[in-house]
């Protein structure tokens, strides 16, 4: 917490004797992005870029629902080639075929789907075929 101003004492010299002080303690080397160059500004200004910025840092994506979930799709299929038991598989197709189901009973906005569940027994023949 910082400390009042007192009285007589210029506001610039009070924060510079602040910074200088807090400096000297080390306060400023903890900060995230210590030593790190600064992002480029080469870019044209985006009235955005700080909602782009967070939602980047968290793993956030804005997707159109059909598009979301043809990337669910992808996503399933590479966590496919790498599981561990054929429950696992079943247990990752089964997940994203109600998904992709009750997407192709209610279509989402936007693109189309281009979807359709896979087949699972064939999918469980692709990943034992890949393991050995």
């Amino acid at each position: 917490m910082t400390d009042r101003k007192p009285p007589g004492v210029s506001f610039e010299s009070f924060v510079d004797k602040q910074i200088r002080e807090a400096a000297e303690r080390g306060e400023f080397r903890a900060l995230p992005g210590f030593g790190k160059p600064l992002p480029a500004d080469s870019a044209p200004y985006d009235e955005l870029w700080w909602i782009k910025g967070k939602m980047h840092r968290e793993g956030a994506a804005v997707l159109p629902p059909a598009l979301a979930l043809r990337k669910a799709a992808e996503d399933a299929r590479a966590e496919v080639a790498s599981a561990v038991s054929e429950s696992q598989v079943r247990r990752i197709l089964g997940k994203i075929n109600i998904r992709i189901e009750e997407a192709l009973r209610r279509p989402p906005a936007g693109p189309p789907l281009n979807l359709k569940p896979f087949d699972v027994e064939a999918e469980i023949r692709r990943w034992r075929a890949g393991r050995s």
